[in-house]
């Protein structure tokens, strides 16, 4: 097992990539520390977990509420003794507005969660993982940051300022024996994606598998990423084999 022993802490762990992250590390030996904002959810990925033979706690927890992390964090160490990795997966997805008709106030709402809100829980969950001298963050970061998409400014801004935090974190936190490092996904199947490709096919009057057939051939291995394959890679930078690799 890549985790045995581990505790981790994922925030966003509703359904989709959280939870798949969950599951994976609880199938890895890590004891999982779960946040999210919605209850049901929360409670949800806890149960998911339990019943593929895991352990897990959690509470509900708004990350832009800096106590409120503080609170996540002190739960998982009181219950497994410690913390030693760390995954942001917590996230606002925008107004999906261009930049002149925005309202910027909506920008900061989205900046609040993805920016303020991810190091927020960071910097709750620091002391412990300097504690540990191995201590591992991941954040989920987005391919949005590099390939530019019209109306995904308030969302890909925000996640751009997280990838330059990674690898400055990374420098900073390195001599505790801290390593940083992001992955950055493009669209992840689930509901929300399927739904939108089915109102695509919809208005097109064609069958859903052509549009998700056009839908995946946009990635060069022409397929949708699903949330257990990028959970797959979280698992990576978590684990002894990314012991050499921070800032990535």
């Amino acid at each position: 097992m890549l985790l045995q022993g581990k505790v981790a802490l994922v925030s966003g762990a509703g359904p989709g990539l959280g939870r798949a992250i969950c599951l994976r590390f609880a199938a890895e030996g890590a004891r999982v520390v779960v946040g999210d904002l919605s209850e049901p959810a929360l409670s949800e990925t806890i149960a998911a977990v339990v019943a593929s033979g895991g352990e897990a706690v959690g509470q509900t927890t708004d990350i832009t509420d800096a106590e409120q992390c503080r609170a996540l964090v002190a739960m998982g160490v009181e219950r497994f003794g410690g913390l030693d990795l760390l995954v942001d997966d917590a996230y606002h997805g925008g107004d999906f507005q261009r930049f002149e008709d925005a309202d910027l106030e909506a920008w900061k709402a989205t900046a609040e969660v993805n920016l303020w809100g991810t190091l927020s829980m960071t910097k709750a969950a620091l002391p412990h993982l300097k504690a540990t001298t191995e201590g591992r963050i991941v954040m989920i970061c987005t391919h949005g940051v590099d390939l530019i998409q019209p109306t995904f400014g308030a969302y890909t801004g925000s996640k751009a300022a997280i990838a330059h935090l990674t690898k400055l974190l990374a420098a900073e936190l390195g001599c505790y024996g801290i390593r940083v490092n992001a992955v950055f996904p493009g669209p992840i199947w689930g509901a929300n994606l399927q739904g939108y490709l089915d109102q695509q096919a919809s208005a097109r009057g064609v069958e859903s598998q052509v549009v998700y057939d056009e839908f995946a051939a946009l990635n060069v291995l022409n397929s949708v990423n699903s949330p257990e394959e990028i959970a797959g890679a979280v698992t990576f930078f978590c684990s002894d084999m990314a012991r050499a690799v921070t800032g990535q």
